[in-house]
C-alpha cells in the first residue's frame, strides 16, 4: 500500500485544510512514504506545491545532487589518475587521451537503462544501488594503481569508472518528476550543476595529493571517495523518497526515438555537455602536451585543470534561471555563438603559443557549457509542454496529455543525456588524432569551431527563426 501525498482536489478554505491535513499526516508517516513510496505527486497543483511538494522536492533534490556529484568524480578519476602516469608506466599521450576516452563512452552507455531505472525501481532505491557501485571503480582503481601494471588492466579499470556518467541520467530523470514546469529551469540546473562539480573536485583532490604526498602516490586519490560513496548511500536511504506514480510507458523511448526534435536536442547536447565534459577529461592532458615547457610536472598541470569544470559547472544552475526566465532556445542560441567566438580565440592562440590567451579562450568554453548545459535542458520538458498543449487544443485530455509530457521528457533526457555524453568521447578522439598527425591540437579547434556553428544554424532554423509555430519559444 502506497502512502499518498496531496490533497484530493479540496478547493478555498477546504483545500487549505485537506492540504494541512495531508502535511500532517505525511509528516507522520515519512518513514512508511520512504520505504513505500509517494503515491499522490501534483506539482502543477499551486497550494499542493506550496504546502507539501516543494519541501519534499528541495529534500530530493539536495541528496540527488550529493550522489550525482560523487558520480561525476569518480567517471572523471581518470582526467586526473592520467597525470600521475609517468614514464615508469609507458604510456604515450595518444594512450593516455584513451584511458579517458573509455569511461566517457561506458558512462554515454549507461545514461539510457539508468534513465528507465527510476520507474522501475524508485528514485531512492536506485540512488542507493548506483551510488553503492561506485564503489566498484573506486576500489579497483585503487589497488592496480603501481608501475608495471598492464595498459590493459589500466583500460579495463578505467572503463568501469563509466558507471559515474549514468548516475546523472537517473538523478535528472527523477528530479524531473518532483519539480513544476516552471522550476524545471531552476532545478535540473542546480541537479546537474552540482553532479558536474565533482569534475572539479576530484581534480582539485588530486592536485592536494599532487602537492602533499607527490606523484608515486595515485592510489590515494579514488581512497579518498570510498567513505564519501557510503555516505551517500545512506543519505538517500534515509532522506530520500520513491515516487510510485511514475511509470516507465514502453511506447515513450519508441516515440521519443521518432520524433525529430529528439535528435536536434540531442546534437546540441553534444555540443554542450559533450564540451564541458570532454573538455574537463582532457584539459590536464592538453597542457601538458601543447605546452610542455610550462607545465612539465603533473603538479603544474594539476593547479589550472580544475579551473575551467568548475566556473562551467557553477553557471550552469544561472543557464537554467536564464532559460526560465528567455526561454531555452534563445539562451542555447546566443551560447553557441559566443561558444564558436571561444574556439576561435583558442586556435589562435595555439597558433601563436599564446598561453594567456589558450587559457582564457578554455576558460570561456568552459562558462560558456555551463550555461548551455542549463538551458538545452530546459527545452526538453519545454518541447513536450508544446506539444501537449497543441493535443489539448485538438481534443485530448489534459491529464493524459500532461503525464505524456513527463514520461517524453524523461524518455528524451535519457536519450539525449547518453547521446550527448559521447560528444565528450568525440573530443578525446579529436584531440588524440590531432596530436597524432600534427603534433598539436589546431585540427581538433577547428572542428569544434564548425560544431558550434551548426549547433547555432539548427538552433535558429528549428525553434527560432520566423514561422515555426508553437515550437517558437521553447
Amino acid at each position: 500500500m502506497s502512502t499518498a501525498v496531496g490533497t484530493e482536489g479540496a478547493t478555498g478554505e477546504t483545500a487549505g485544510e485537506a492540504s494541512r491535513d495531508t502535511v500532517a499526516e505525511t509528516s507522520a508517516a515519512v518513514g512508511t512514504a520512504r520505504r513505500r513510496g509517494i503515491a499522490d505527486w501534483r506539482p502543477e497543483d499551486e497550494a499542493f506545491w506550496e504546502e507539501a511538494g516543494a519541501r519534499i522536492a528541495r529534500r530530493n533534490l539536495v541528496f540527488s545532487v550529493l550522489s550525482e556529484h560523487i558520480g561525476f568524480s569518480v567517471w572523471s578519476l581518470w582526467s586526473v589518475l592520467v597525470l600521475f602516469l609517468g614514464p615508469e608506466y609507458h604510456i604515450d599521450a595518444a594512450g593516455k587521451f584513451t584511458l579517458t576516452a573509455l569511461p566517457t563512452a561506458l558512462g554515454a552507455v549507461l545514461r539510457l537503462p539508468y534513465t528507465f531505472a527510476v520507474a522501475k525501481f524508485g528514485g531512492r532505491n536506485w540512488t542507493v544501488f548506483s551510488a553503492l557501485l561506485l564503489l566498484v571503480p573506486t576500489v579497483l582503481a585503487g589497488i592496480v594503481l603501481r608501475p608495471g601494471v598492464s595498459y590493459g588492466t589500466l583500460l579495463a579499470v578505467a572503463c568501469l569508472a563509466g558507471v559515474g556518467g549514468g548516475n546523472f541520467a537517473s538523478s535528472m530523470a527523477n528530479i524531473n518528476a518532483f519539480y513544476p514546469q516552471r522550476l524545471k529551469g531552476w532545478a535540473l540546473g542546480v541537479n546537474a550543476g552540482g553532479g558536474n562539480l565533482g569534475v572539479p573536485v576530484v581534480q582539485l583532490i588530486g592536485l592536494l595529493v599532487l602537492a602533499t604526498a607527490g606523484a608515486t602516490w595515485p592510489r590515494l586519490v579514488p581512497l579518498v571517495y570510498l567513505p564519501l560513496i557510503v555516505l551517500a548511500a545512506v543519505g538517500a536511504a534515509l532522506k530520500m523518497d520513491n515516487l510510485t506514480s511514475m511509470r516507465n510507458d514502453r511506447r515513450a523511448l519508441r516515440e521519443v526515438a521518432k520524433e525529430p526534435h529528439s535528435w536536434v536536442m540531442a546534437l546540441l547536447y553534444i555540443g554542450t555537455f559533450g564540451s564541458f565534459i570532454g573538455f574537463g577529461f582532457a584539459f590536464g592532458q592538453v597542457l601538458q602536451v601543447q605546452f610542455h615547457q610550462q607545465f612539465d610536472t603533473p603538479a603544474k598541470a594539476a593547479y589550472l585543470t580544475f579551473l575551467g569544470p568548475l566556473l562551467g559547472s557553477l553557471v550552469r544552475p544561472f543557464g537554467g534561471r536564464l532559460a526560465d526566465r528567455w526561454g531555452g532556445a534563445k539562451v542555447t542560441l546566443w551560447t553557441f555563438a559566443a561558444m564558436a567566438g571561444g574556439a576561435s580565440l583558442v586556435l589562435v592562440a595555439s597558433r601563436h603559443d599564446s598561453l594567456p590567451m589558450f587559457l582564457a579562450g578554455f576558460v570561456a568554453l568552459f562558462v560558456l557549457s555551463g550555461i548551455g548545459n542549463g538551458s538545452t535542458y530546459k527545452m526538453i520538458p519545454a518541447i513536450f509542454q508544446a506539444k501537449a498543449r497543441i493535443a489539448v487544443a485538438a481534443g485530448a485530455d489534459a491529464g493524459t496529455a500532461e503525464r505524456d509530457s513527463r514520461q517524453r521528457a524523461s524518455a528524451l533526457i535519457g536519450l539525449a543525456g547518453a547521446i550527448g555524453a559521447f560528444g565528450g568521447v568525440l573530443v578525446n578522439l579529436a584531440f588524440r588524432q590531432s596530436f597524432l598527425a600534427g603534433g598539436s591540437g589546431d585540427a581538433a579547434y577547428g572542428a569544434f569551431l564548425a560544431v558550434y556553428a551548426m549547433c547555432f544554424t539548427v538552433t535558429w532554423a528549428v525553434y527560432l527563426r520566423p514561422g515555426v509555430g508553437p515550437m517558437r519559444g521553447v
